[in-house]
């Protein structure tokens, strides 16, 4: 009789201990898996936005204009035509709602 209780005691140890040596394998594989899954998506952001700057750069070199090709005459021009475009329409939009 002296010996059972002091088995269980060991027994109800041991038991622990394997439990927690278990418990132990299950967090580390799942913090592994979740570095690994973290790493996967950073690279992936990591060449998404790699793809997009690529992009950006081709398409900025498709519309590559110098600004010294512009004439400051031309571009006074230009405005001075939008502005008035901008004025006969704010005259236009005001009479129909005269109307």
């Amino acid at each position: 009789m002296s010996k059972s209780p002091l088995d269980a005691f060991f027994i109800g140890r041991a038991t622990a201990e394997a439990v927690i040596d278990r418990i132990e394998e299950k967090v580390t594989d799942a913090l592994s898996a979740l570095g690994k899954f973290d790493a996967e998506q950073r690279e992936q952001i990591r060449i998404f936005v790699e793809t997009i700057l690529e992009k950006a750069e081709q398409q900025k070199g498709n519309v590559t204009t110098d600004d010294s090709d512009i004439d400051p005459d031309e571009l006074q021009e230009t405005i001075d035509n939008l502005r008035a475009e901008i004025a006969q329409l704010k005259s236009e939009l005001q009479q129909y709602r005269n109307q």
